[in-house]
């Protein structure tokens, strides 16, 4: 038995129990002792409001969420379906379990011949279920219904309904499960509905690396695919939105991917259906691709309808992390994320570089002149010439260095001009990184040029994975993108490159290109702004 004792946070429902109890039985299979701490919920405690009503992202996984945050738990397991579709910074979804019963039922009282009826009171505080309900039964009735599992049976029992919606996953784990129930089989579930999941702080590896051994991937494939879906259409508890993905094997017995994605108008009389079945190996984004799908067939019509949006907003994630002045360029429609995808390590250089006068001296990143500064200072260096790439190094060197005598917008460019106007017998010091791109010094090499490569400092992969959706990425290098792809993310978005170095690195990978006119930061975000407008 390993000495590690993990605390499992849980609400305290029957339910929610029972699904800690799966988890610790599942932690202690693999030989990991846990303890069970029971946080509950605002969704726990209102119960005379529907979930839509209370306001609230995640009012089932709030203080679950706190309490991981101040260190009281170090897992937190959930209902997938209930937890918000963006997490809070520094958490992470570690595991999902295998899935179960992903299908609505209704319970029933007395008989079943409401369902041909034109009178009937169903009870739900659901609006997905109550506007699919309303499309296939007009004339019902919808009462709302909040509670934990028993609560809402008992309330079935003590009124006059005619029945009452429950997921069946919930009634079969706690054994709850009435004879007197009907599949309902043509009800699109809810997103992620039947699976179990497990959230952990990302900065917890030994944590992560443990839940990982609990993770179902078929699961987490649907699932992932689902949320992406409603994070797409921007719903949560205010929008009627079912989505359900299944794999199953072909006739070659090929695993493939069928999804059905609905969205409903709030009183159920308008319905919007995308469905697809793609091979599993081409299902990365397929949520997202359903839902811009489902949008242009109307569905963006009735958010903005229904009040569920008001308008449109765009996400998009930077590979860098970028200044106040700078963030402040994006359009209001666009929202912000950002993370350094590489980072730079200054190399220790030799003393012996100050010594001596360097006649040509390439640099062709503003790292290359922080890694100078950051062994000598600025009057220590003799540099004749300098030739640099970019608008911003060439600032920077002019500022802290001295004169520069050429720039160009790209490595290749100045390699020409440095062909042209170099002798062959000058040495040319060209100060980079340990992942220098070819370009520059094979021309160079290649018409008989003396180059002196430093390496001045080291790139760094310090690559995220996204688990949001986004409408694009920038990317500010070649690096950027080589990280951005180290971890799978994925590559349906469009990516915004600073320069054609970098264009030429993403052309390979992303179908949608964009490419700033001048490399420079400014001139992304403009890209991005009249591109997403």
């Amino acid at each position: 038995m390993k000495e590690t004792i993990i605390r499992i946070g849980t609400r305290s429902s029957e339910l929610a129990m029972w699904q800690a109890n799966l988890v610790q039985s599942q932690l202690l299979a693999l030989g990991y002792k846990s303890e069970i701490i029971k946080i509950d919920s605002k969704g726990d405690a209102v119960l005379d409001k529907p979930l839509y009503e209370l306001g609230i992202v995640g009012v089932f996984t709030r203080n679950l969420d706190i309490a991981m945050l101040n260190g009281k738990i170090d897992i937190a397991v959930h209902s997938l379906k209930d937890v918000p579709t963006v997490l809070p910074k520094g958490i992470v979804q570690a595991a999902v379990l295998e899935r179960a019963s992903y299908s609505d039922i209704i319970v029933w009282k007395g008989n079943t011949e409401f369902m041909s009826s034109q009178k009937a009171t169903i009870a739900t505080g659901s609006l997905r279920r109550k506007a699919q309900w309303l499309n296939r039964y007009p004339e019902h009735t919808i009462v709302g219904l909040r509670g934990n599992v028993n609560t809402r049976l008992k309330k079935l029992e003590d009124n006059n309904w005619d029945g009452a919606i429950f997921a069946a996953a919930g009634l079969e784990r706690i054994k709850k499960l009435p004879s007197d129930h009907v599949k309902l089989g043509w009800m699109i579930p809810a997103p992620a509905q039947g699976v179990v999941m497990i959230t952990a702080l990302c900065k917890d590896t030994d944590v992560l690396e443990i839940c990982k051994l609990l993770n179902h991937e078929e699961s987490e494939i649907c699932s992932t695919i689902e949320r992406e879906f409603l994070n797409t259409l921007e719903g949560g508890c205010t929008a009627p939105i079912g989505a359900l993905a299944k794999i199953k094997e072909d006739e070659d017995n090929e695993k493939e991917l069928s999804f059905t994605g609905v969205l409903c108008s709030l009183d159920g009389k308008l319905k919007i259906e995308v469905e697809k079945t793609v091979k599993l190996k081409d299902a990365l984004g397929l949520g997202r691709l359903c839902a811009k799908e489902l949008l242009s067939k109307g569905g963006q019509k009735l958010l903005l309808k229904e009040g569920i949006v008001e308008n449109h907003e765009y996400k998009v994630f930077s590979t860098r992390e970028l200044s106040s002045e700078q963030t402040d360029l994006f359009s209001e429609k666009i929202k912000l994320h950002s993370s350094d995808f590489i980072r730079s390590k200054y190399n220790r250089l030799k003393p012996s570089l100050v010594k001596k006068t360097f006649k040509h001296v390439v640099i062709t990143s503003q790292n290359g002149v922080f890694a100078l500064l950051h062994n000598f200072g600025s009057e220590e260096l003799q540099f004749e010439n300098i030739y640099c790439v970019g608008v911003r190094t060439k600032l920077l060197i002019e500022k802290k260095l001295g004169k520069v005598i050429h720039a160009e917008n790209s490595a290749e460019k100045l390699a020409d001009f440095l062909v042209e106007n170099i002798k062959d017998d000058e040495e040319i010091t060209y100060f980079c990184s340990d992942i220098r791109r070819d370009a520059l010094p094979k021309k160079l090499t290649d018409n008989n040029k003396t180059l002196i490569e430093v390496e001045a400092y080291a790139t760094q992969n310090t690559p995220s994975t996204l688990n949001e959706v986004f409408d694009g990425v920038l990317f500010f290098s070649p690096s950027a993108i080589e990280s951005y792809l180290s971890v799978n993310n994925t590559t349906d978005v469009t990516a915004f490159c600073i320069g054609g170095t970098t264009a030429e690195t993403a052309k390979g990978h992303f179908k949608n290109l964009k490419i700033a006119q001048t490399p420079t930061v400014e001139k992304v975000i403009e890209l991005v702004n009249e591109t997403l407008k």
